[in-house]
């Protein structure tokens, strides 16, 4: 298992990778780990850092690991070339469409960050645009695949939603000032400032745009790498009231079968995470894998699993990762399926907003449907 603990967003991968062991030291101590076999785990820290991305999944094929996941899209796209290459099955928590467009053999846990766009726009439209005419959009994205998944999405759908996208601009992940970009962006005078980003920046882009007297005033959309109790705690949560976003799980503390026995391990193991939705997300993601090994297990046996080598990728992929048929989380999150030609394993998003301080108000679970961006002849270009 690959994330960020250390680097720029390591307030979002400290928490999934305690999530990520709190989760299989559950499945190996309370349900006797996966196929009756403990699950036994290679956590690495990634730094957020592409090059060892690419070293970190050479080393999980080199020791034999049955499959790999990363918590970010950036951590995914590095390792994904050669994981594709060899045949070695990865799955990623959070997700854009050039992860599995074309479909080869990585994974996507949630909706990715395409659907996040489309949901938030469609909500945009149904629930909050009164106005005439198209709102204009303007984008603030991260320069990786989490920003890029929602530039291909509105570069795709946005003509058939009926909105206009006034400007798109970029930061990084290290950004400390984006008063320059927001400027110029206020000058487009938009609708709507959708930010595809880590909490980190996002909490600097909203500061700044309060700064300039631009929020309160137009509405703020997140995606889900960005709504989370770290971009409360950065921003303030004066700050961040008010803003939209969409997040592919429930909220802490609802009343679904998988509530209980994650808040026990998490206010026992770390309970500086508690309210925390990455734990939630990463919890699940580690609930998944152990599913995909007990199905491996059963229809391919464990001598098939244990030579760790091609064949055995092969069998977790075709035999455990492909037989998902509406595995539940708990309730955690949506149903976990794998459907032919589509590599997101769950589709389900809600929509977000932050009232008091707090993650609150969600939407009715929303479905993402299938964009086969490859048909689109900019995409990957």
């Amino acid at each position: 298992m690959m994330n960020p603990t250390t680097g720029p967003a390591a307030e979002k991968g400290s928490v999934m990778t305690h999530a990520n062991l709190d989760a299989i030291k559950y499945i190996n101590d309370e349900l006797g780990g996966a196929g009756g076999y403990a699950i036994e785990v290679l956590s690495l820290d990634s730094n957020y850092d592409a090059a060892k991305a690419v070293t970190i999944v050479k080393r999980f094929m080199d020791e034999g690991c049955l499959l790999f996941t990363t918590a970010s899209s950036k951590e995914m796209s590095a390792a994904m070339t050669s994981a594709n290459t060899a045949g070695f099955p990865g799955i990623s928590c959070f997700n854009a469409p050039s992860l599995y467009r074309p479909p080869q053999h990585i994974y996507g846990q949630t909706p990715d960050y395409g659907d996040d766009a489309l949901a938030f726009a469609n909500f945009y439209m149904k629930n909050i645009w009164k106005g005439t005419g198209k709102p204009k959009f303007a984008l603030h994205l991260l320069n990786n695949t989490t920003g890029y998944g929602a530039r291909d999405a509105f570069k795709a759908k946005a003509d058939e939603l009926g909105i206009e996208i006034v400007s798109t601009d970029e930061h990084a992940a290290t950004t400390t000032s984006e008063i320059e970009s927001l400027t110029r962006i206020k000058g487009k005078n938009p609708d709507v400032l959708y930010i595809s980003s880590t909490p980190a920046p996002t909490a600097v882009i909203i500061k700044n745009a309060k700064d300039l007297g631009m929020y309160p005033g137009i509405t703020i959309g997140c995606c889900h790498a960005g709504l989370t109790k770290a971009l409360i705690d950065l921003a303030g949560a004066d700050v961040v009231e008010g803003v939209y976003g969409a997040f592919p799980t429930v909220l802490w503390g609802e009343d679904v079968p998988g509530m209980a026995k994650m808040a026990e391990y998490c206010q026992k193991l770390h309970p500086n995470d508690y309210g925390n939705g990455d734990y939630i997300t990463s919890w699940a993601q580690s609930l998944i894998v152990a599913k995909i090994l007990e199905l491996a297990v059963k229809n391919a046996g464990y001598d098939a699993l244990a030579k760790g080598d091609v064949s055995a990728w092969q069998a977790v992929e075709t035999k455990g990762i492909q037989k998902l048929k509406n595995y539940d989380v708990g309730g955690l999150h949506g149903p976990v399926s794998y459907t032919v030609g589509d590599n997101r394993l769950d589709k389900s998003n809600r929509i977000y907003k932050i009232v008091g301080g707090k993650i609150a108000e969600p939407s009715a679970w929303v479905e993402a449907p299938m964009v086969k961006y490859e048909e689109y002849d900019w995409f990957g270009k």
